[in-house]
């Protein structure tokens, strides 16, 4: 099995697939990545509701795998002078993305579904 540049492992035990929503909407949002965003857009793009702690979860171990960098951004009157921490993609994330998707695409090949 190849090894992963930014983790031990394969990326099928390393990248979930809540994972790969969750990072591939950090890239959709680009300089608009912040927790409540991503969040929605996720939302939208699954079409179900989710908890606001597991993409914040989700936020901080993409994080500490270093596929993701956070930043705080300014306080903000709506937010009562609170950051914002904004997200953005990594090239490890941008690999993982790209091995996750081979790897996915590697699984079906040749499948093909009774009908």
């Amino acid at each position: 099995m190849a090894q992963c540049a930014y983790n031990v492992g394969t990326v099928a035990e390393v990248l979930g697939t809540f994972e790969q929503a969750v990072l591939l909407e950090v890239l959709r949002l680009r300089d608009e990545a912040y927790g409540r965003a991503i969040l929605k857009a996720v939302q939208e793009r699954l079409e179900r509701e989710l908890a606001a702690g597991a993409v914040h979860a989700t936020l901080e171990r993409l994080e500490g795998k270093g596929l993701i960098a956070s930043r705080l951004g300014p306080g903000t009157d709506i937010r009562a002078g609170r950051a914002r921490r904004f997200y953005r993609v990594q090239p490890a994330g941008i690999r993982a993305l790209n091995d996750a998707r081979r790897t996915f695409h590697n699984i079906w090949r040749g499948v093909r579904l009774p009908s």
